[in-house]
């Protein structure tokens, strides 16, 4: 009779051999992505990712150091598409800031809101104050560059005479407090008072540039 370990069936065994390299990484982010949302930072297992994404527990550790480092690369997996395309529409001078502001908001609200990436990112949010490090990390790898490039785009606004609120000169954060507000209100009150976020983040660009029409 054969033996299947941790609780692997000869499904789960089948489907091991079968993976390709880059397979078994984005089957363990994906199931780390999913244990982390259901259970927490502290309460998930890596065993518990093992099984859901058909590997060994051994694969893991091929992929990633420890629990937390699996935990940082889905962060960075959530995020790092809407940086890139911030980025890359920063290097264009001739995009009008209101435009770039609406395709940030628009970008949020397709590729983490109403995607289960918006569950890690709560999680940084609730559990951050618990795990020091992971706050560093995610201020290190994503607001310290968000706020970068949004002081670039905010400079370039007013060099080019662009209407623009004299707070969100002093505090880009502005730009990025509705994208904050919109996912601890979905966590919380989605169920009992759903928040239109596009009428939200709309209106918030109007009061960040009030003159855009």
């Amino acid at each position: 009779m054969e033996v299947f370990l941790s609780g692997a069936s000869p499904k789960a065994s089948q489907k091991r051999q079968r993976m390709t390299t880059d397979q078994r990484r984005e089957a363990i982010l994906k199931a780390g992505l999913d244990v982390f949302a259901a259970e927490g930072f502290n309460a998930a297992k890596l065993d518990t990712v093992a099984q859901r994404a058909g590997v060994a527990k051994g694969t893991i550790y091929v992929h990633f150091k420890d629990k937390q480092d699996l935990f940082e690369q889905i962060i960075l997996e959530a995020v790092s598409p809407i940086i890139t395309r911030l980025e890359s529409i920063t290097d264009l001078p001739e995009v009008p800031t209101a435009v770039l502001l609406a395709t940030v908001y628009q970008d949020f609200q397709t590729d983490i809101l109403e995607t289960e990436k918006k569950h890690i990112i709560c999680l940084v949010l609730k559990e951050g104050a618990n795990f020091p490090a992971i706050a560093t990390f995610y201020h290190r790898e994503v607001i310290t560059k968000v706020t970068a490039l949004l002081n670039t785009v905010i400079e370039r606004a007013l060099i080019r005479g662009e209407a623009l609120s004299p707070a969100v000169r002093n505090f880009p954060h502005l730009i990025i407090a509705p994208l904050i507000l919109s996912l601890i209100w979905d966590d919380l009150f989605a169920e009992i008072d759903p928040l239109d976020v596009g009428a939200l983040l709309e209106a918030h660009q109007k009061l960040l540039m009030p003159d855009s029409g």
